[in-house]
């Protein structure tokens, strides 16, 4: 049977790559990646509909596949997937959008190879292979949970992907130890919408702390790193534990994604957070036990009822922290959440002019950080070539987690996709560096 070429478009977050990856993996080794539209047999499109202007994005981009599969022939088939589909539904999303040929709910993985294989007109497609890696040589995404039990107000996640519920201890790490060891990639990135509620759900009291002990001693395994740290998860007891398990040779990255949202106790409180009274209290607890940590968070501006004495308190509260990395979000007034009702809505100008004014005094609180670098010498992740500059590579230090956070430009004899490299700090930007190996 002819491989089925398979053109991918993964937007949203790395949890929806994940599923993007698996997704090509149930097709097993009937699946063969197609760089673009023209010259597959399939495109696949997986969504986000977390936000409005996620939404908007993905309705642009099915509506472009539409177009582009129109002028061919043969005409591939067009799959849409994600939360688009999930948010919305299948039925209302198909009566707009006739031309999409498969509607796919992420949680029908076992059906997708019979849906696949009928609108190819194939009578059998054979399903569930591993993970098809979209990320490169240097690292893959570990989704341990999927949705989320918080009833945070601005949040339409847990009515898109449901309650958190975590995967088995035993899965992970067989997924882990064939990323590491058969895929070669040597950092992992664990995601959830909740990382530090992993394994609640399953009877474990320390659910993370177990997840930890499994995968940190898997041979090959240079860099761990968690992201999405919800904040009140991060107690004296986990912290001290993951101290422990740092150090020399340790995988155990000491950086800590924790999305706060807000600083003020008057806002939190209003978007349902239950860490309303300080914020601080869990950054300092968590350089309390972590010095040396890489910080980053996501904060929303433009919630509603927010004054300016409260983006004053939020904004003050970057100043002292110093976020190594930070996200800022204009509050959107998403239909179905307890937020869209509240009074107080904020303008778009105004949103726009504070988030502006949080990216401004963050760039300067970058440049300073990592001018303070220049002239050490760091290991260097090369991911892959600079697309721009022969010679020239794009990679991460410690500190920088992939897609989201800056880049390190590093070049020299021994440098290589998917290698680890020491290389001196030569020049330090606003939010990268360029290192010599």
């Amino acid at each position: 049977m002819s491989k089925v070429r398979v053109h991918t478009i993964s937007l949203g977050c790395p949890k929806n790559r994940v599923d993007t990856e698996r997704l090509l993996g149930v097709l097993g080794r009937n699946f063969a990646p197609a760089e673009a539209v023209d010259g597959s047999d399939l495109v696949l499109i997986n969504t986000c509909g977390f936000i409005r202007p996620a939404v908007e994005e993905s309705v642009e981009t099915i509506l472009a596949a539409i177009r582009e599969v129109a002028e061919l022939t043969p005409r591939p088939a067009l799959a849409v997937t994600g939360c688009l589909v999930s948010r919305y539904g299948q039925a209302d999303l198909a009566a707009d959008l006739p031309e999409v040929d498969i509607w796919l709910s992420t949680r029908e993985l076992e059906k997708w190879p019979g849906l696949v294989g009928a609108a190819l007109g194939k009578k059998k497609l054979e399903a569930l292979g591993p993970r098809r890696l979209s990320t490169g040589p240097a690292f893959a995404y570990l989704k341990v949970s999927e949705g989320c039990s918080h009833k945070c107000a601005f949040c339409t996640i847990p009515s898109i992907r449901g309650h958190h519920v975590s995967r088995p201890l035993d899965d992970l790490e067989r997924e882990a130890r064939l990323l590491v060891t058969q895929g070669g990639v040597p950092e992992l990135v664990i995601v959830g919408q909740d990382v530090t509620s992993y394994g609640h759900d399953l009877g474990l009291k320390d659910g993370l702390k177990h997840l930890l002990d499994r995968l940190l001693p898997i041979k090959g395994l240079r860099w761990l790193r968690l992201m999405y740290l919800y904040p009140a998860g991060l107690t004296d007891g986990l912290l001290k534990h993951m101290a422990g398990l740092t150090g020399p040779g340790s995988p155990l990255l000491p950086y800590f994604d924790i999305p706060l949202q807000h600083a003020h106790p008057e806002i939190l409180a209003a978007m349902g957070r239950p860490f309303a009274k300080d914020p601080s209290l869990v950054i300092e607890r968590v350089r309390r036990h972590f010095p040396d940590a890489a910080l980053r968070t996501s904060l929303i501006v433009g919630f509603p009822g927010e004054t300016d004495a409260h983006f004053k308190a939020l904004k003050d509260f970057v100043a002292r922290t110093k976020f190594a990395h930070l996200g800022v979000f204009p509050y959107h007034q998403e239909e179905g959440t307890p937020a869209a009702g509240l009074p107080g809505q904020v303008s778009q100008g105004v949103k726009t002019r504070r988030k502006n004014a949080l990216m401004k005094l963050q760039e300067t609180i970058s440049r300073e950080h990592l001018a303070s670098l220049v002239g050490s010498r760091l290991e260097v992740l090369v991911e892959e070539p600079s697309p721009e500059w022969p010679g020239l590579h794009v990679g991460r230090v410690w500190f920088q987690a992939p897609e989201v956070d800056g880049v390190t430009y590093v070049s020299g004899p021994k440098v290589k996709p998917g290698k680890m490299v020491m290389a001196d700090i030569e020049q330090a930007q606003s939010y990268d560096l360029v290192a010599l190996a």
